[in-house]
C-alpha cells in the first residue's frame, strides 16, 4: 500500500484523486486501506510530498529454468460428446507465435477422463507438446482437483507462461493456481505480445476506457486468462503429432469434499454460450425498458441464438452483466449479429465488429452502428421488432 509520511497536512487532495476509494481522512490525516492497488496516481498530486510508493523489490531472481508457453485446454460437453472449446485453439494459435518469439515451445495441458481423442486436433493447432492427465476422477471439472493437478505440473516442468480461457472454468481455476503458486494473474486479456523477454498482457481497465499493458518481470510463470473471440485460430501443423507426455496425478483428497450430483445446461441461448453463439440478438438503450427486452428474448429463441446487451442496457439493470457485449463485456464473433436500439459506442463495437453479418435497427439515421452494419433499418425498434418476430415465425411454420 501507499505509505503516508508524517508531514501529511490532511488537505484531502489525494482522497479525491484516488480512483479506487482507497484513501480517506482520519483525524485530519490521510489514511490508506486495503483497496489500494499501488497505481501511484495520488503520489505526484500531493502538495507536500507526503505520499510515497513502497520500495521496489530489488532481488534479481534467476528465471532461466522457466521455459515454454502453456495453454490450459478446456473441454465442454456438446450434445453428449466432449469437444475442445474454441478459445483454447485460439490460445494455441497465439501461443505458438509468442513461443516462436521467445525461442521456446507452445504446449497444451489437458485434464480429463479420456484425452486421446483430442491429441490430433491440438497438434494441428501448433502444440509441440501435450501434457495429459487422465483419470476417471477428472471426468467432471472440480476446482480443487484440477488446481492441484496444474500446480504439480507447473512445479515440475516450470513453464514461462500459462494461459487460460476467460470462461467460467478458466476464471474459477486460474486465480486458485495463481494463489497457490504466489504469482500474479491478469484477467480478461484482449491482447498478448512479447517485449524484452516478458509477456505483455493487455486488458481493458477503468470500465473499458483505457487499455492497460501488464508485465510480470520478476515471477514465473506469467499467467493470464484471455477472452474468447479476440484472437484468430489457425491450423498451423496439419497432420503432425505433438510429443505426448502422460502424467499420473492422483486426485487430491480435498477434491472429494465437492461432488457433482447433477448438471443441467440450456441450449446456446444461455449466457455461458454467448461467446460461441452463431446468432446473437442484442438490445440497447433504445428499448427504453426492461420489459421491452422480452421481444429480444423471443426473437433469439426463435432463431436459436443468444441474447446480448449494450453497456447502457446492463447499467440500467435490464440485463445481467454476463450478457454485455463489448470491451468491458464479452467479445463475440457470430454469423449473425442484430443490434436493436444500440447507437454503436466504440466500447460496444470492439466486442462485435468481427461478426460475419451485422444488422442494425435504430431510429437515428446517423447512429455510428450503421457504419459497421451490412444491413440497416432506420426506425423505432419497438415497432419493427414485433413485425420481424412475426415474419420469422411464419417462415418457421
Amino acid at each position: 500500500m501507499i505509505k503516508i509520511l508524517p508531514n501529511c497536512i490532511g488537505c484531502g487532495k489525494c482522497v479525491s484523486i484516488c480512483p479506487f476509494g482507497a484513501l480517506s481522512l482520519v483525524n485530519g490525516k490521510a489514511n490508506v486501506n486495503s483497496a489500494c492497488t499501488l497505481c501511484g496516481s495520488c503520489v505526484p498530486n500531493c502538495p507536500v510530498k507526503a505520499l510515497q510508493m513502497p520500495p521496489k523489490e530489488e532481488e534479481v531472481k534467476d528465471l532461466s529454468a522457466y521455459k515454454d508457453v502453456w495453454v490450459f485446454v478446456e473441454l465442454v460437453n456438446a450434445k453428449g460428446a466432449l469437444k475442445i472449446r474454441p478459445v483454447s485453439l485460439e490460445l494455441l494459435t497465439k501461443g505458438r507465435k509468442l513461443a516462436a518469439e521467445l525461442g521456446q515451445n507452445v504446449c497444451a495441458v489437458i485434464i480429463g477422463a479420456d484425452n486421446g481423442a483430442h491429441f490430433a486436433e491440438l497438434s494441428s493447432y501448433g502444440a509441440s507438446k501435450i501434457y495429459s492427465v487422465q483419470d476417471p476422477a477428472y471426468a467432471q471439472y472440480n476446482t480443487e482437483a484440477y488446481a492441484s493437478a496444474m500446480v504439480k505440473l507447473i512445479s515440475k516442468y516450470k513453464p514461462a507462461a500459462v494461459f487460460y480461457p476467460s470462461t467460467y472454468t478458466g476464471r474459477d481455476l486460474a486465480p486458485r493456481i495463481a494463489a497457490e503458486m504466489f504469482v500474479g494473474l491478469t484477467a480478461d486479456c484482449t491482447g498478448l505480445s512479447v517485449k524484452n523477454g516478458n509477456i505483455v498482457q493487455t486488458r481493458p481497465a477503468f470500465g473499458g476506457n483505457i487499455m492497460a499493458d501488464i508485465i510480470c518481470p520478476n515471477h514465473r510463470p506469467q499467467m493470464a486468462t484471455v477472452r474468447p473471440n479476440v484472437m484468430p485460430k489457425e491450423i498451423t501443423a496439419q497432420g503432425s503429432m505433438a510429443q505426448i507426455i502422460e502424467e499420473v496425478v492422483p486426485v487430491s483428497p480435498a477434491a472429494s469434499k465437492v461432488r457433482v450430483l447433477k448438471t443441467e445446461k440450456d441450449e446456446v441461448g444461455e449466457v455461458e454460450q454467448l461467446d460461441e453463439a452463431q446468432v446473437i440478438i442484442s438490445g440497447g438503450r433504445g428499448l427504453k425498458t426492461k420489459e421491452n427486452f422480452e421481444i429480444i428474448n423471443n426473437l433469439a429463441c426463435v432463431l436459436g441464438g443468444a441474447v446480448g446487451a449494450s453497456r447502457a442496457a446492463v447499467d440500467a439493470g435490464w440485463k445481467a452483466k454476463e450478457h454485455q457485449v463489448g470491451q468491458s463485456g464479452v467479445t463475440v464473433k457470430p454469423k449473425l449479429y442484430v443490434a436493436c436500439g444500440i447507437s454503436g459506442a466504440l466500447q460496444h463495437i470492439v466486442g462485435m465488429q468481427d461478426s460475419d453479418i451485422i444488422i442494425a435497427i435504430n431510429k437515428d439515421a446517423n447512429a455510428p452502428i450503421f457504419n459497421y452494419a451490412k444491413y440497416g433499418i432506420v426506425g423505432d425498434v419497438q415497432q419493427i421488432l414485433p413485425k420481424v418476430l412475426e415474419a420469422v415465425k411464419q417462415t418457421k411454420k
